[in-house]
């Protein structure tokens, strides 16, 4: 009798066990062989938060948190909270059905779906019902463990199949229990955890240096351009050339500059002759050059555009095209006409002043301030006025010198758009790294796994898995 409920005991693990095994033919990928391939449900208990209606929530009190907080706390470690509930409804639902725990998780449900959030303090919060999957745990998994698995690629593309076919990016409760995890021995998470986290600290400060790189690019650039129209940059030139800084000149635009200048004749030209044409998006703000140009034939643009020149300098005067800075010279024309919209000025320049240098001067971020302080128009559809440039004063060297600090502009910006576009290189290699050490990481490939531990299956069903009859 003895024996029969014994077998029969160890049946029943058995199909337990099984049922918390993911079938063979369904597992997404080979883990080591002291793996094991479960379900979300077999290491947590999966539900979510009771209802707190809106017109619970207060300006002080305990923080709740939506998805959006939730997000922000994961992605930033803290967030500006606008919600509460009462204490009084707080230890309701305390008393009733629980609040989150240390060690537990939280992942977004709705929207940005998978985004996790590790309970680490005993700092009193509640959460919006649904639209948040609360993992409680059964101290089978590591948290940081599957807080890095919800990151990686393959969590991600697992959520997202879940969610096809619904309007709006939904991870349910449903779903979640039946999420197939990759499962290791319980000493290889912690392993797998500080491996991960080792070498992400070195990406990191790798990461920081670049940033750094990067955030500091306009800083410098304001620098260079600052130097570069006091007349710092060519004090060596000038001393070499015997030319003076008060040989400089203080100018008005207008005067040595035509801005929106006459259409050229046209009116004998053929219909179907072929013109440049450029419309704002041909206007790189990042390089400040034309680099999407279209050919279109002259009767379709010769009324109702802005005509171009070669050596023109085109400046965009609607917002926020003015402020990114898209600005460029013309050079090579169809025929040697060009149209555009009529949201660029042309600035055609005379003897006193060359184009590369004025060029310079209005991709400047001063100048672009300056601009921006006198735009008139409605928000979203403000322009710069005609007047801001035709009375705009500079402080004018000689064609030579503009000529001389060009030449070291030129090449001083490119080699910090140079190194600004290397350092945006190691972000984005950074960021493409850490998703290919997630990926190793849960396929067991790095390095950390010992295949003589006992299997993980041991943690589903310990009996069964050691052996144990007893």
């Amino acid at each position: 009798m003895a024996r029969g409920r014994q077998k029969e005991k160890e049946q029943t693990v058995e199909r337990r066990l099984e049922q918390a095994l993911v079938p063979v033919e369904e597992q997404p990928y080979q883990v080591p062989e002291n793996w094991c391939w479960t379900y979300i449900k077999s290491v947590y208990e999966v539900t979510s938060s009771k209802r707190v209606h809106k017109e619970d929530w207060l300006s002080e009190g305990i923080p709740f948190y939506r998805t959006r907080e939730l997000v922000k706390l994961s992605n930033q470690g803290y967030v500006d909270n606008e919600l509460f509930i009462s204490n009084e409804l707080y230890r309701t639902f305390k008393a009733a059905y629980g609040v989150p725990q240390i060690g537990d998780l939280l992942i977004s449900g709705v929207g940005t779906i998978g985004i996790p959030y590790i309970i680490e303090s005993k700092n009193p919060f509640y959460f919006k019902d649904g639209n948040v999957i609360w993992l409680k745990s059964k101290h089978l998994l590591n948290p940081k463990y599957t807080y890095y698995l919800y990151k990686s690629d393959y969590m991600d593309n697992m959520l997202h199949s879940m969610s096809s076919g619904t309007t709006v990016d939904t991870y349910t409760i449903v779903n979640a229990n039946v999420t197939p995890i990759p499962l290791p021995p319980f000493y290889e998470q912690q392993r797998i955890v500080d491996r991960i986290e080792s070498l992400f600290a070195k990406l990191d400060e790798a990461k920081e240096k670049a940033q750094a790189v990067v955030d500091g690019f306009e800083i410098r650039k304001a620098a260079i351009l600052h130097k570069a129209f006091t007349g710092e940059l060519t004090a060596k030139w000038r001393k070499i050339h015997h030319i003076n800084l008060n040989d400089w000149v203080k100018e008005i635009l207008s005067d040595i500059c035509k801005i929106n200048p006459s259409k050229a004749n046209t009116k004998n030209l053929p219909d179907d002759l072929e013109v440049s044409f450029f419309p704002m998006s041909a206007v790189s703000e990042i390089y400040g050059a034309i680099t999407e140009p279209q050919t279109r034939l002259l009767n379709e643009v010769r009324t109702g555009f802005t005509n171009f020149l070669e050596g023109d300098v085109v400046f965009a005067k609607i917002t926020p095209c003015m402020e990114n800075g898209k600005s460029a010279i013309i050079e090579k024309l169809v025929n040697g006409i060009g149209f555009g919209t009529t949201e660029f000025y042309v600035l055609r320049c005379g003897e006193k002043l060359f184009n590369r240098y004025l060029y310079h001067i209005i991709r400047s971020q001063t100048f672009r301030d300056q601009a921006k302080a006198v735009m008139t128009g409605a928000v979203g559809q403000q322009r710069v006025p005609k007047s801001f440039l035709e009375q705009y004063q500079m402080n004018l060297p000689s064609i030579l010198e503009q000529k001389e600090i060009v030449k070291i502009l030129d090449n001083i910006l490119k080699k910090e758009q140079q190194a600004k576009e290397a350092a945006e290189a190691v972000l984005n290699q950074i960021e493409t790294m850490k998703k290919s050490i997630l990926a190793r990481a849960f396929r067991g490939e790095l390095g950390t796994n010992d295949p003589t531990e006992e299997s993980a299956a041991a943690l589903l069903y310990p009996r069964k898995a050691t052996g144990d009859k007893t």
